[in-house]
């Protein structure tokens, strides 16, 4: 005899983590310049540090420390691109407290160091919209289309 068993319960608890995670994401997106940690972030989506993690990656495609890195480097360019803030004040600006993470990330994200990139941004974007700019230039690990 073949038991099925109800999955109706476990489909509607994946419905409510996600729910959860997307609240999580949206608080990354709107809060990426304070200093967010993954345990904190977990606690406010009632799971584990561990639990959260695996379940953010499995949603996102990433970490959620990779994720709030890859808003804060996205907010850096514009800010970088704006040419009236060096990359110590951007960095900071951004919610990164160490300039060598920062201009490592930076580096890894957008394939040129900081400073290249304001020095390269000023040229490549002039005359062009800042919402056209940030779409044209938006990060992208590992070169991902």
């Amino acid at each position: 005899m073949i038991v099925q068993v109800n999955s109706r319960p476990a489909a509607a608890q994946h419905l409510r983590d996600l729910a959860r995670l997307r609240r999580v994401r949206d608080r990354i997106d709107r809060e990426y310049a304070q200093p967010l940690d993954v345990e904190a972030l977990a606690r406010g989506a009632h799971m584990s540090a561990g639990h959260f993690s695996r379940q953010f990656r499995l949603a996102y495609g990433e970490s959620p420390y990779a994720y709030l890195m890859t808003r804060r480097i996205e907010r850096a360019m514009a800010l970088l691109r704006r040419g009236d803030l060096s990359v110590t004040e951007v960095c900071f600006e951004v919610g990164c407290s160490s300039l060598g993470t920062f201009s490592t990330r930076f580096t890894e994200l957008v394939g040129v160091p900081p400073s290249v990139y304001r020095r390269q941004a000023a040229r490549a974007t002039a005359g062009m919209p800042s919402c056209v700019a940030k779409q044209v230039t938006r990060p992208s690990r590992n070169r991902e289309v």
